[in-house]
């Protein structure tokens, strides 16, 4: 038996780079959503009906952020939640006001390497004003973003499901309304 020399051609690997930019902590995000308010942290669960009816009305599947919810001293809630864009997580702070609905949207965290337009204050603006009796929907009262179709679609469900959020569990136990 005659042995041939063997050559091993080289590996390459292609990698995408890692792309994520933190743009605010949490204690950055409520300040910037409730300037010069005290926040306590709230004790927060969902029961399992609660989970399965937030599934049904807004379509998103990872689960809530139970332990991202602060009580505002002057009134309303402070709530940190994170949905995936495309492929990887945007974390987002959602200030509510005591009457239930949006007092502002912030990005915390962006990690996909296309769609960070959701950034855009003038998109994000569109959410104030929001409630839980609104349809807040891409393309409905929500416009869509070209380029960033799935962080628009995706943030856009996660700021409902917030709304929701408050509507089903946190308003009577905060007595907002009142």
């Amino acid at each position: 038996m005659r042995w041939e020399p063997f050559i091993a051609a080289p590996l390459v690997v292609i990698t995408a780079p890692a792309w994520a930019s933190v743009y605010l902590s949490v204690e950055q995000a409520q300040q910037v959503i409730f300037p010069g308010e005290t926040l306590r942290k709230l004790p927060f669960s969902l029961t399992p009906a609660q989970r399965d009816a937030l599934r049904e009305h807004t379509g998103v599947h990872e689960p809530f952020n139970e332990d991202g919810v602060w009580q505002v001293a002057g009134g309303g809630v402070f709530i940190v939640d994170r949905v995936v864009g495309k492929h990887e997580q945007i974390t987002y702070a959602v200030g509510i006001n005591r009457d239930g609905t949006v007092k502002q949207v912030e990005i915390m965290e962006y990690r996909e390497t296309y769609g960070s337009e959701v950034r855009n204050p003038a998109w994000r603006k569109q959410f104030v004003g929001k409630s839980a009796a609104s349809p807040v929907r891409l393309n409905q009262d929500i416009a869509n973003i070209s380029g960033a179709t799935l962080s628009s679609k995706h943030l856009t469900d996660g700021v409902r499901r917030v709304l929701a959020v408050f509507d089903m569990a946190l308003k009577e136990q905060l007595g907002a309304g009142r």
